[in-house]
């Protein structure tokens, strides 16, 4: 395939410029040609030679969430202001300015005017949209209100990427004060602990355990400084590693949940996604099975995804969907079902979905810019013990040296 950047012109006179995939020119004219253009200048470019800056710039630059969340807006209101869907697409390509995503909407530009639905063309890129992002996008094809699909699904992911911007940013201080105070320690274990160290030995002073312990990681850190690097990185890879496995996902995953603190945070936070979720494919249109299947694959933590998955069931027998969420009140906060219960009794479950994930955001908005202060008097306590350990287990023999002076 081929990246073309051409000049065509409308029926009406209308001059507009565009870039697409073909695999020569001809199907290029063919192409513009279907979408109601004749060609008027054009240009190869080499979108797959080894030796373009562009080719790798497409490959190594990352898509960012909000550049997605740009995209589906724009792409929303430029259709609902009567725009065609391939000359939108050709539009935002010029405006965008990653060159990943703009390498993309080329290729699904391209895919569109050969006459793939949009949604056909999304899903070829899995790692950039998500299900979720597909399947509102088909909803709204299906239902002729693509526009409409595109905001809500724009407004979906605009909350989730600020509610995962809040959580990191209330964690940078906390997070910040770990690594100083570990690095303070480092510090202090290399260059201040050998100096007492070989003053007690000078001394013959008899030592207690807790000193002999903090000499003997400042001796191995000293004498062993890039093994005990190697050893710390060794250890996060295995934790990053195990994480990663089944097992330890759903240990990391428990432990969050049951965690002091974090642990009622973690239940809002899935709260909210699963309601946000569920009210934007319910509302667009799509089915409830479907939607729950969706929704598992945007919750993160696998023990809310068994709740959605058992809901699925749940459904799949005629139960009411509510009822599995309101048999795992220990994960989902009990007002979920009870809300989720009397949207269905109604025939309101998006609306009562949305009120759902308005209440969780706002509380989990409303803890995160607390938490800080929270967590600040564990860290104060955690600190002041280690400080007070590694200073009583030096103080203690140098009291004992002054007392026999004297």
């Amino acid at each position: 395939m081929a990246r073309f950047s051409y000049t065509a012109e409308k029926a009406g006179g209308e001059m507009y410029t565009g870039v697409a995939e073909a695999r020569d020119r001809f199907e290029l004219y063919s192409i513009v040609r279907r979408e109601g253009g004749k060609i008027v200048a054009m240009s190869e470019e080499g979108t797959n030679s080894w030796f373009n800056l562009k080719y790798w710039n497409a490959k190594l630059t990352t898509v960012k969430e909000y550049d997605k969340i740009l995209l589906a807006r724009n792409l929303g209101a430029m259709l609902g202001a009567g725009l065609a869907l391939a000359r939108a697409l050709s539009v935002l390509e010029r405006q965008v300015k990653n060159p990943k995503l703009s390498a993309t909407i080329t290729q699904i530009a391209s895919d569109v005017r050969r006459g793939a639905t949009l949604h056909e063309a999304l899903a070829k890129f899995p790692r950039l949209f998500s299900n979720l992002f597909v399947a509102m996008v088909r909803a709204g094809e299906e239902g002729g209100s693509l526009p409409d699909s595109l905001a809500v699904v724009s407004d979906q992911m605009e909350r989730m990427y600020q509610l995962k911007k809040k959580i990191r940013g209330a964690l940078i201080y906390p997070a910040i004060i770990v690594i100083a105070i570990i690095g303070i320690g480092v510090l202090m274990m290399i260059y201040v602990v050998p100096t007492l160290a070989s003053t007690f030995a000078e001394m013959n002073a008899e030592l207690p355990a807790s000193t002999r312990a903090v000499i003997g990681v400042s001796n191995f850190l000293v004498q062993n400084t890039v093994l005990a690097f190697v050893i710390t990185a060794a250890g996060i890879a295995l934790v990053y590693a195990g994480v990663r496995t089944p097992f330890g996902k759903r240990a990391a995953d428990l432990t969050f949940v049951r965690m002091p603190l974090i642990g009622v945070m973690v239940r809002e936070v899935n709260a909210a996604r699963t309601s946000r979720t569920l009210a934007s494919l319910l509302s667009s249109g799509v089915d409830v099975l479907a939607s729950l299947e969706i929704a598992g694959q945007v919750v993160q933590n696998s023990y809310f995804r068994d709740v959605i998955a058992e809901a699925g069931k749940s459904v799949g027998r005629g139960e009411p969907m509510s009822s599995a969420f309101v048999r795992r009140e220990d994960l989902y906060p009990a007002f979920v079902g009870e809300m989720m219960a009397v949207g269905e009794e109604t025939g309101a479950l998006s609306e009562m979905l949305k009120r759902l994930a308005l209440f969780y955001e706002d509380e989990v908005d409303r803890k995160t810019k607390d938490l800080s202060t929270i967590i600040e008097p564990f860290l104060m306590v955690a600190i002041g013990g280690a400080v007070g350990f590694f200073a009583v287990s030096m103080i203690t023999p140098i009291y004992s040296l002054s007392q026999n002076i004297g």
